[in-house]
């Protein structure tokens, strides 16, 4: 008889749901043989477990049936042929050992149990916290406890991929594996995993795994940053420095920090591919000036590269160029000043003050011919084997007029009726002057610079004034106006005159003909008209005088 859920069976046959290890009789037993069987439902239990083990035999006058342990155990039934004993707190590897007596001969059975325990650590030792592209990164994994050794298999892993399978050997157990390290595996995951395969003893396959552990790798420039800063920079401007490297890796976790002398300066970084540049804004003092340092430090991986410039910080003051009276009436006298800061040389018009720092001026009248003058005052300081040039200029107003420019405007015009024309005259002054030309009496007005039809009433003089808020002045402008049909006549009388008078010259240069050849006239006595006809001498010398 066995308890339930424990199926007897032939010595070392297995059954279902329980293993028999082994069947053992003494050696020169007599009498017919009936093995003694060691029953349990599993042979490998978890560590501090228990489990139920079954002694039976076959014997039919069996007796003393006993478990033989060093285990804690509790007898929980028995009858004809069978003792089942509980097994508490397993905690190694064991031996059971069934004893009894079958017609008075000892027989005995043992079995084997098998315990496992899960890994208490799986751990992989922590990475380095930057690891240079290109050399190898050794992975090591710690593995405390676990059992049995010789089902259990340490992993190491990339994310899920696997990269060395090993045995647990030692205590604790620890597995190495080396991995080339690249740019793609930065921020990747590494880590390790147990496998306790317990699928022999009819249970399954147990994994453990380690926390992952995050890798950064990085790469090296080959050259140090490039710093770029102006040569000189003037006190209250503000400029900007960059400092760019390439061949960094990750260009994203480089540590930037840019410093004018003592003072840091708030930089902003940009990341393209593997180049990084960092740019900064600032504005120099007072205090800063003279020469000072500009330094560019980048940081990766606790290592540093540095990049340093000098830059020169000056004061600039200046030229500043005055008038004493910007907007001067014409005849008033104006003084024009051209100073600057300390170490500055100004040049006034050409003419330099005494000595550097100090300032130059010249006094002028002012006339009509100064207004819109501009006055140009030149600066140069020397900066660390440098000139720096720096200009000013100032325009005088001279307050004068209005004047007529009489040379611009005609002060008589002969123009015919029904003709255009233009009446061009022109006025000057500061300020501007307004110019309007009215006629004498009828205050008609005609337009200055723009064309117009004149009539016969245009005719007669003109007032032409110039006005502005400094007074007037004015001047006569006679315009004669002819009738166009007047005109005509004269020209006809004209003409007729000329052809009477070349009629009459023409009459007498005839008659002095006549007289000057001694023509003889006759009398044509048979007409009533006194024609004369002329005779030459000849003719009259040979006539017949009756």
């Amino acid at each position: 008889m066995v308890l339930p859920g424990l199926l007897p069976g032939a010595c070392g046959t297995p059954l279902i749901s329980l293993l028999l290890v082994c069947c053992l009789l003494p050696p020169g037993a007599p009498g017919q043989q009936f093995p003694l069987r060691v029953e349990v439902q599993s042979p490998v239990v978890p560590a501090g477990g228990s489990f139920l083990v079954n002694c039976s035999t076959d014997c039919p006058n069996p007796n003393l049936i006993a478990l033989e342990t060093s285990l804690s155990k509790e007898p929980v039934g028995n009858g004809l042929g069978w003792a089942a004993f509980q097994l508490f707190n397993v905690t190694g590897d064991t031996q059971v050992l069934c004893s009894g007596f079958c017609n008075d001969v000892q027989t005995t059975g043992f079995l084997i149990i098998t315990v496992y325990r899960f890994p208490e650590r799986v751990e992989l030792l922590p990475l380095p916290r930057w690891q240079p592209v290109g050399e190898n990164l050794t992975l090591r994994c710690q593995v405390a406890g676990g059992a049995p050794r010789r089902n259990l298999t340490v992993v190491l892993l990339r994310g899920e991929e696997e990269l060395s399978r090993q045995p647990a050997v030692g205590e604790p157990a620890e597995v190495t594996a080396a991995v080339l390290a690249g740019r793609e595996d930065h921020l990747a995951n590494f880590s390790c995993r147990t496998e306790l395969d317990l699928r022999p003893g009819g249970l399954g396959l147990f994994q453990n795994s380690s926390a992952p552990r995050q890798l950064q790798t990085f790469a090296l420039p080959v050259t140090t940053p490039q710093l770029t800063v102006p040569r000189f920079l003037e006190v209250g401007t503000t400029w900007s420095v960059n400092c760019t490297v390439d061949g960094l890796f990750p260009a994203s976790e480089v540590q930037v920090h840019l410093a004018l002398g003592n003072q840091t300066l708030n930089s902003t970084v940009e990341n393209h591919g593997n180049t990084i540049t960092a740019t900064a804004t600032a504005t120099a003092s007072m205090e800063q000036e003279g020469a000072q340092e500009i330094v560019c430090n980048m940081t990766l991986a606790n290592v540093s590269w540095e990049a340093r410039e000098n830059t020169t910080i000056y004061s600039f003051q200046g030229p500043i160029l005055n008038l004493s009276e910007p907007s001067a009436p014409e005849g008033t006298a104006v003084t024009v000043t051209c100073l600057a800061g300390p170490r500055v040389q100004v040049t006034l018009e050409g003419v330099p003050a005494p000595a550097p720092g100090q300032p130059v001026q010249f006094q002028l009248n002012a006339t009509e011919t100064d207004d819109r003058r501009i006055f140009f005052c030149s600066a140069t300081l020397r900066v660390d084997g440098e000139i720096l040039h720096r200009n000013s200029s100032v325009q005088l107003r001279v307050l004068y007029g209005p004047k007529i420019d009489q040379a611009k405007c005609p002060q008589r015009l002969t123009w015919k009726d029904r003709t255009i024309h233009v009446l061009q005259c022109q006025a000057r002054g500061n300020p501007d002057p307004t110019l309007h030309c009215f006629q004498e009496g009828s205050r008609l007005e005609v337009p200055i610079g723009i064309p117009f039809l004149v009539r016969l009433n245009h005719n007669g003089a003109y007032s032409c004034k110039a006005t502005s808020s400094r007074g007037t002045q004015t001047i006569t402008v006679v315009m004669n106006v002819w009738d166009r049909n007047a005109r005509a006549v004269s020209i006809v009388l004209g003409v007729l005159a000329v052809l009477g008078v070349v009629t009459i010259c023409a009459a007498l240069l005839y008659v002095f003909g006549v007289h000057r050849h001694s023509d003889i006239y006759h009398v044509n006595q048979g007409s009533t008209s006194l024609p004369l006809t002329s005779r030459q001498p000849e003719e009259a010398v040979g006539e017949d005088p009756s």
